[in-house]
């Protein structure tokens, strides 16, 4: 069935080692007046979860984002989810878009257009994760959404320590009409600052094509260095 305008919005953000950014995050978050922030944390060994309590709940759960983000679910109250990465901020109209769009009960839920920060390298990931959506494929770093009823139907996310959030959209998809909204979600560009544009995008391009050819995203993730 579909929502009402006033269905609430739970918003979770799977946290390790974050205190460069989580303070600036949540007070942004906190303007927006969702129903509530959930930070699910993996084990940081910084100041990320004394930073965040004064404006989430903070919840320490086993390491990944896997597990982080399906613990953070467990704990919402909202009708609706939205997961969010660390490095990101929204417009001020996204969560009463995202609730507009879900009003519909054929929509089982979608994500935010993604801005990536920066100069020419920014517009290249901007164009590629464009691209990308319209072929259903998507990423946490895009904020996904959907129902809480529709997450526990589908059995949230698997608990992989990558491509969690790849494997979830495709199920997503599956189970109904997606809102790929045109709201903006602003994100860092610290991954490719700090790897490299050129080897980030080599980097996705295999460990995508490693996936599909049948290799365990435990394996992959090995190869995928946490940037800070």
């Amino acid at each position: 069935m579909g929502l009402d305008a006033e269905s609430l919005v739970s918003i979770i953000i799977p946290t390790l080692n974050e205190q460069s950014i989580i303070e600036g995050l949540l007070r942004h978050l906190t303007g927006l007046h969702p129903h509530e922030i959930i930070v699910a944390d993996g084990g940081s060994i910084d100041r990320t979860r004394e930073l965040a309590a004064p404006y989430a709940c903070v919840i320490q759960t086993a390491a990944g984002r896997g597990p982080q983000l399906n613990a953070g679910a467990a704990r919402a109250t909202g009708d609706i989810l939205l997961f969010l990465h660390a490095d990101v901020r929204l417009a001020a109209s996204a969560l009463p878009q995202i609730t507009r769009a879900l009003q519909s009960p054929a929509v089982a839920g979608g994500n935010l257009d993604i801005h990536y920060e920066g100069g020419w390298e920014a517009r290249i990931f901007t164009s590629v994760n464009r691209l990308r959506r319209h072929f259903r494929i998507f990423y946490g770093d895009s904020g996904i959404f959907c129902r809480r009823e529709v997450f526990h139907h589908l059995g949230g996310y698997p608990p992989w320590p990558i491509l969690e959030d790849y494997a979830f959209a495709r199920r997503l998809a599956r189970h109904g009409r997606l809102a790929l909204l045109d709201e903006p979600i602003h994100v860092s560009s610290r991954r490719w600052q700090q790897a490299g544009l050129l080897q980030t995008l080599w980097l996705w391009f295999w460990i995508q094509t490693l996936y599909l050819a049948g290799v365990s995203p435990h394996r992959l993730a090995a190869w995928y260095r946490q940037v800070r």
